[in-house]
């Protein structure tokens, strides 16, 4: 049999995967409470949502995608800056027909 030592090494363990989890439980609960208790005004409850929604996106990449952004996984985050790139302007740009085309049926 093969030795499969490379291919286990990139797969995170379960501690790594339990970290991850709780980052995301915490990283989904605070906006959550802050919605449902309105704690705060409608300004920084939006800007804490998006502040924890990117730091969860990084939580997520790291820990369950495995994405690392050291020297040894720079094909993977080139790979995926690429894809999130292509992501962003097929949404951004599809959004910006689809509301050029609205202004001018007005």
């Amino acid at each position: 049999m093969s030795d499969h030592s490379s291919e286990a090494n990139s797969h995170g363990s379960v501690k790594s995967y339990l970290t991850g989890f709780i980052w995301s439980v915490i990283l989904t609960g605070i906006p959550f409470w802050m919605v449902m208790t309105e704690a705060f005004d409608k300004g920084p409850t939006y800007i804490a949502i998006v502040l924890l929604a990117i730091v969860q996106i990084f939580v997520h990449l790291k820990y369950f995608l495995h994405l690392n952004f050291s020297e040894q996984g720079k094909l993977d985050t080139y790979s995926f800056i690429f894809a999130a790139v292509i992501i962003v302007m097929v949404v951004g740009l599809s959004v910006w027909i689809i509301y050029a085309s609205n202004a001018m049926m007005m």
